[in-house]
């Protein structure tokens, strides 16, 4: 990676696999959760990220590229931590736990998206900047909606 734009697909790729991966992981702590709040939220985080998928191969089709995924250090490091939550685990701290776990995949998703918001800016792709501040005001939203959860119901 040479210039801010490869950096730039780069990331747009990361972030793509990383968004597929949550697709894919999420019916699982759905299932680890307990009560209905808490899975309630995990449902709409799931149709988030479907949504989220889609506006992304937006955005490579903006720019002239194909919907590519590199893998993501980062949220399969993520996921394997909530992958081991889910299993230790139990009570009361158990949805505390899982809380945490999504809220520290929302803060990740939050410094990517804001990130590649602003180099969409720089480099001129004002469609992927529009498209990409959309998931970031989302994903800024479910994590509102997770804090509220746990201050509200589960903490």
């Amino acid at each position: 990676m040479k210039t801010l734009n490869d950096v730039f697909l780069h990331t747009l790729q990361d972030i793509y696999y990383a968004e597929n991966k949550l697709v894919k992981s999420l019916p699982e702590v759905r299932e680890a959760a307990n009560g209905k709040p808490l899975k309630d939220a995990i449902d709409e985080h799931l149709e988030e990220t479907k949504g989220q998928v889609e506006t992304l191969k937006k955005v490579f089709q903006s720019l002239g590229e194909e919907p590519s995924g590199e893998k993501c250090d980062a949220i399969e490091g993520l996921i394997k931590e909530t992958e081991g939550l889910m299993k230790e685990a139990t009570g009361d701290g158990k949805n505390a736990a899982l809380i945490a776990a999504c809220q520290a995949v929302e803060h990740y998703e939050i410094a990517r998206y804001g990130t590649l918001r602003e180099w969409a800016k720089e480099l001129g792709h004002e469609e992927a900047h529009d498209l990409l501040t959309s998931i970031l005001d989302q994903e800024k939203a479910a994590n509102s909606k997770l804090t509220h959860l746990a201050i509200s119901k589960i903490n």
